[in-house]
């Protein structure tokens, strides 16, 4: 396959930032779709997938959602036309035979192995939230991906019965440019990466 143009790179990295400043536009239901069937396709281990996305859109949605945010991260979630909890399933394994028929035994590589379940569903939720900003932003979206909330709150609150925990949010919409920080620094090759 040939490399992405110059523009598609600088849409997905070079010129995507994180925006905390929102125009008040609405993000159409069928380009929030488009975003998780763009984001599921990514790999996970043993294609577990065990990342869960909620979008909260409605206003009594956002309501529930304000008390459980940090301070700083109030104006920027509540202005934001959406906000995706990324969440993971506990019982990912359970749906192994599904996703992974090609692996018969997958089920047992985890069920009843809590450490094994929490590393895979967390990692593999990391991973579908990345895939969920670069699928936005193919699809002309924003994002500000940010902690800063009480999990323990918000998984009360949209994620009842305890099987699936947040991990982190991922604001989504139509962000002012006119708003933005300078572009922090970022490490060089040598700084962060070695070929061996």
């Amino acid at each position: 396959m040939p490399a992405l143009p110059d523009a598609a790179l600088d849409q997905l990295f070079r010129e995507a930032r994180t925006h905390r400043w929102w125009e008040d536009r609405p993000i159409p239901e069928a380009t929030l779709r488009a975003v998780a069937d763009l984001a599921r396709l990514g790999p996970t281990s043993a294609n577990s997938s065990p990342g869960r996305f909620v979008f909260v859109v409605s206003p009594e949605a956002k309501q529930r959602l304000k008390p459980h945010l940090d301070e700083g991260n109030v104006r920027q979630t509540m202005s934001a036309p959406a906000t995706v909890i990324v969440a993971y399933d506990t019982e990912f394994y359970e749906k192994l035979s599904f996703l992974a028929p090609n692996s018969p035994d997958a089920r047992s590589w985890f069920a009843g192995k809590p450490e094994a379940i929490e590393r895979t569903g967390f990692q593999g939720s990391c991973l579908q939230g990345a895939y969920l900003i670069m699928a936005a932003r193919a699809l002309g979206l924003d994002c500000g991906p940010m902690g800063g909330f009480d999990r323990n709150g918000v998984d009360e609150a949209f994620l009842p019965g305890g099987k699936l925990k947040s991990n982190f949010l991922i604001n989504l919409g139509y962000g002012i440019p006119e708003k933005l920080h300078r572009r922090q620094r970022r490490f060089a090759f040598e700084e962060f990466c070695r070929i061996e």
